[in-house]
């Protein structure tokens, strides 16, 4: 087991072993994590900024205040992983495990999560504004007052999703599966307007 370094640039860091890491300001800029072991590893107000992650795992990790800024995840585990109020802006995940996993607020925009499987996580009030989701599974997830506007949803499966409130401008719901999906008046409305509805407010 080794301790990671505080700051890093440009550096490839393989088979680590930084179990219960605790990462406080640190600092990567494109940096490259393959297969490094960050299971219960804590982050508080770090920053990793280009990196990309090839397989590893983030099992049980938790991360406060903490930006993972256009970085690319690639077949890593988030098994129970916690972020709360994190950055993930223009972050790409790809074949991760990423349930069950806790988040609570956070600015995700413009994240890739293509054909992720999302199933019953709770994404309240998360902004996921101009995000990627198309092909993703929602089933059965919150995104109670989630910023949607710009999402991409082809082909997303939102089954018994819940969409209550959320911010569903510029998009296309017509594109994505809604058996089951809960929606509000505003929402209900767009979505009836998609499907060549006028709608009488009055």
């Amino acid at each position: 087991m080794s301790n990671p370094p505080a700051e890093a640039t440009g550096e490839h860091f393989r088979n680590e072993d930084w179990y219960a890491a605790e990462l406080t300001g640190a600092r990567f800029v494109d940096c490259v994590f393959s297969d490094v072991d960050l299971t219960e590893a804590t982050t508080s107000a770090a920053t990793f900024e280009g990196c990309t992650f090839h397989g590893g795992r983030l099992n049980a990790s938790t991360h406060h205040g903490t930006a993972f800024i256009g970085c690319d995840f690639r077949r890593t585990n988030f098994f129970d992983a916690t972020f709360e109020g994190c950055k993930l802006s223009g972050t790409e995940f790809s074949g991760c495990t990423l349930r069950p996993m806790k988040v609570s607020g956070g600015v995700w925009r413009g994240v890739s999560l293509r054909g992720a499987k999302l199933t019953r996580l709770d994404l309240s009030g998360l902004d996921l504004r101009d995000a990627d989701l198309s092909l993703a599974d929602l089933t059965d997830t919150v995104l109670r007052d989630a910023r949607l506007e710009g999402a991409t949803l082809q082909e997303t499966i939102l089954r018994d999703a819940d969409l209550r409130g959320a911010g569903l401008d510029r998009v296309d719901l017509s594109a994505a599966s809604l058996r089951g999906t809960k929606l509000d008046l505003a929402g209900a409305v767009m979505l009836a307007e998609l499907h060549g509805a006028e709608v009488d407010a009055g």
